[in-house]
């Protein structure tokens, strides 16, 4: 457990950020009845009225079934105010929550004859921090530092996210759960985080973090969900957006190579047009969104050092070259069959075409021999089509609905790898061709209905994913590739689901309960001619629940409990056995024996309104059985390292954050988000099968970790606007070791013209080209260091049009 001074660093960590992305317009509906007969009351009159002072909201009368209906109303207290010839005035006190977007006041009965109701004023106001079910909503618009640049790049200037290896954290965890419209895809990866960097941020309109996911979202992913929001208009008629970015990245040398190696990449140019489509006529909107990227980047830069317990020293370096062309394109159209039913369907097609040219030279301790130079050339295409239909059924009341939705996804990888072995005495020329299909087939049904204080869910999900893999090893003058574990492999994942949710919201209390129940099937065919695997998998039937619970203090001041159990199931790529040699000494295998990680979270959270800002403050718990981590191994007698993915046991993550964001002036605001968390991974075994039986034991770990990100924003005269953000990461554990602290500055300015449809934009992100990955790694007979020299300078500017 953390020592003293460590609670009160954990106690002194803060986090703050301004999000209002909870519901700010609600649609409430009734139906008006004669107390007696039970007969409808056809058009009264409904006025709706603040409770403070009478003020007139809106008004509406009652339709000939006695529905009437008041839309866009702002969360706060009111009182409804029904009258009607031969009914006696009727004053119905009303609070309107900010949790759900539709309100079913349900039959409200009118009393001939009869003294009126004395109204009954309640106090209550919006609570502008608290989000949407945790749900903080982000514009990508707003975010000029990033503009230009991919939805991965986005990301790392929100609040609460940084970015680790090219995957996203969220409180210190990459198990993060990424969404497209709400579904997941291959675009992105099932379960993992793949592709995010290709994405370019023209095509996005909006970003929405979850932390505390309810029961309606699939189980998987214990840090939270990332949802990406693909641009559509509504605008009447024919309108669009045209844009163009262009940069460079890899400004300088951060580090020379070391010798007789291929240059470097600098100076690598990014291009990114992008165009935006839509035309909307009546009960028909037709959309289209395409992007080009082309960017040029050096993906790897790596310097290692590796120590043997033999004594051996080796210097290597890991450079990669990549060029990479993107396309992404979708389309659709939104179909309003009549007022209660619509249909909608889009395509998204994304095709991403990448070349690495490689090398990795390995040297003796004072580099004086060099002992071996591994070249390499990566010829790698990803082509990914997802189909997206969704039927809704609108009930005669407003918010009643129901959703059927199936989706299609197919992705192909296809991957070829050409390797040059140079050692003093021989040239050996190997390769080898991966081929992998993936096909998921989704169907969804859900209900929602409204009731008079929040509103139930309920649902069933339906997926069928099948993925194919083939490797085949092609083998020259004395080859260091396993030609034996190639082969092919099928991965077969069934998964039926339920859930019901609840909402419930007064003037004092927030209630969101759910539960969600899975059965998961998971069976991976294994080639019987592979020399060390056999065919494997899992199957589970669990639970798995969430809470939430809010208490309002006052007008200013809420406190809020969640709980919720979820699931982190391996990803195919995490159980594919076939080694991957993108580093020559350092192999990363799968295992099939792998089984998913649960993970309990807990939160108590609090937030309080000040002057011209927010503050929120929560601290959090997350453990985690049978850990999902890579676990590098050696065998006797050779330098070589094995990755081999395993469930390494428990560990926890303890944390504080607290989120500040305050307008100091119409010209200056700024959001400071800190995170201080204890990240603790018990003592543990595992048995490595590949490529020979190997145990590997580590004793408990822990650390004290966290982020600060600070984002200002400077707005100048005549449209012209300036985004500062700096973002500082600590140590933190990885696997069997520690990374460093690193740090990056990002700028962007924007000036609007044409009355706002134009844009000039100009960014940079690391300005001070200060971010450099270090790692130390101590692992059964030997120990690592290394620092990654990566391109992370990126200078864009350009120009969007709306029209």
């Amino acid at each position: 457990m953390p020592n003293k001074s460590a609670y009160l660093f954990l106690l002194f960590c803060c986090i703050v950020f301004s999000v209002k992305s909870q519901v700010s317009q609600v649609t409430l509906s009734g139906v008006l009845k004669d107390q007696g007969n039970r007969s409808a009351v056809v058009y009264s009159n409904v006025l709706l009225k603040k409770a403070n002072d009478s003020t007139f909201v809106q008004g509406t009368i009652s339709d000939a079934n006695g529905r009437f209906r008041l839309n866009n109303i702002k969360p706060g207290t009111y009182y409804l105010q029904i009258s009607m010839v031969g009914y006696q005035l009727k004053k119905q006190n009303l609070f309107v929550g900010s949790l759900t977007e539709f309100l079913d006041l349900a039959t409200i009965d009118l009393v001939p004859d009869q003294q009126q109701l004395q109204e009954v004023t309640v106090s209550a106001k919006r609570d502008e921090i608290e989000n949407k079910l945790d749900k903080k909503s982000y514009s990508v618009e707003t975010i000029s530092s990033q503009t230009g640049g991919s939805v991965l790049q986005v990301m790392q200037s929100l609040p609460g996210v940084t970015v680790q290896d090219g995957k996203l954290n969220l409180r210190g965890s990459s198990q993060v759960a990424v969404l497209v419209d709400g579904k997941q895809t291959a675009l992105t990866g099932f379960g993992a985080q793949s592709g995010l960097d290709n994405i370019p941020s023209s095509a996005i309109e909006k970003i929405e973090i979850i932390n505390n996911p309810s029961a309606k979202y699939d189980a998987n992913g214990n840090a939270g969900i990332i949802n990406i929001i693909f641009k559509k208009t509504k605008q009447e008629g024919f309108n669009g957006k045209i844009g163009l970015s262009a940069g460079l990245g890899a400004l300088g040398i951060k580090r020379e190579n070391l010798p007789s190696i291929r240059p470097q990449f600098q100076a690598t140019p990014k291009l990114n047009p992008s165009l935006s489509l839509n035309y909307r006529k009546k009960n028909l909107n037709a959309f289209l969104q395409a992007d080009f990227n082309h960017t040029p980047t050096l993906n790897k830069n790596e310097f290692v050092t590796r120590t043997y317990d033999s004594g051996e020293v080796i210097q290597q370096q890991t450079k990669r070259n990549r060029r990479t062309n993107i396309g992404t394109f979708m389309g659709g159209i939104d179909w309003k069959m009549n007022d209660q039913n619509s249909w909608s369907s889009s395509i998204l097609f994304s095709s991403e075409k990448i070349l690495d040219d490689g090398d990795e030279p390995f040297f003796n301790q004072n580099l004086t021999e060099r002992r071996r130079l591994w070249q390499f050339l990566e010829d790698e295409l990803k082509t990914t089509v997802t189909s997206m239909n969704n039927f809704q059924h609108r009930f005669e009341q407003p918010g009643h609905l129901i959703n059927v939705g199936l989706n299609y996804t197919w992705h192909q990888e296809d991957e070829k790898y050409f390797f040059t072995n140079i050692y003093p005495t021989y040239t050996g020329l190997d390769a080898f061709k991966l081929m992998s299909d993936e096909h998921v087939t989704d169907l969804n049904v859900d209900y929602v209905k409204p009731l008079k204080w929040g509103r139930v869910e309920a649902g069933l999900k339906y997926r069928y994913r099948f993925i194919p893999t083939s490797m085949l090893f092609i083998p020259g003058l004395n080859s260091p590739l396993d030609v034996t574990a190639g082969g092919w492999a099928d991965y077969k994942e069934t998964i039926p689901a339920i859930y019901s949710n609840y909402i419930f919201e007064n003037e004092k209390y927030e209630v969101e309960a759910g539960l969600r129940m899975e059965y998961v099937t998971v069976k991976y065919d294994i080639d019987p001619n592979h020399n060390t695997y056999k065919s494997d998998g899992y199957q589970y039937v669990q639970p798995f629940p969430n809470v939430r619970l809010g208490y309002k203090l006052n007008e200013n001041n809420k406190l809020s409990f969640f709980f919720s159990r979820r699931v982190d199931r391996p990803a195919e790529l995490d159980i594919r056995v076939f080694p991957k040699y993108d580093d020559a000494e350092i192999v990363k295998v799968g295992n099939p024996a792998l089984k998913p990680q649960f993970t309990n979270t807990m939160e108590i959270a609090y937030k309080s309104s000040i002057n011209r800002g927010y503050l929120y403050t929560a601290i959090y718990q997350r453990l985690a059985d049978a850990t999902i981590t890579r676990i590098a191994t050696t065998v006797p007698g050779n330098t070589l390292i094995y990755h081999i993915m395993q469930n390494a046991g428990k560990s926890s993550n303890l944390g504080i954050e607290i989120v500040l964001s305050q307008e100091l002036s119409k010209a200056f605001s700024f959001n400071l988000n800190l995170n201080a968390y204890q990240n603790r991974i018990n003592s543990f075994s595992v048995f490595n099968q590949y490529p020979i039986p190997t145990t590997y034991t580590s004793e408990p770990d822990e650390i004290i970790s966290g982020s600060a990100k600070w984002i200002g924003f400077i707005h100048l005269p005549k449209q012209w606007n300036m985004q500062l953000s700096a973002i500082y990461l600590a140590p933190d554990l990885i696997p069997q070791g520690r990374i460093g602290q690193r740090f990056s500055l990002d700028v962007g300015i924007k000036k609007a013209q044409k009355n706002g449809r134009g844009e000039y934009f100009i960014n940079a992100s690391d300005l001070l080209n200060t971010m450099v990955i270090h790692k130390d790694i101590l692992a059964k007979g030997f120990r690592m260091s290394s620092n990654d020299y990566y391109e992370t300078q990126v200078i864009r500017a350009g120009y969007q049009l709306k029209f």
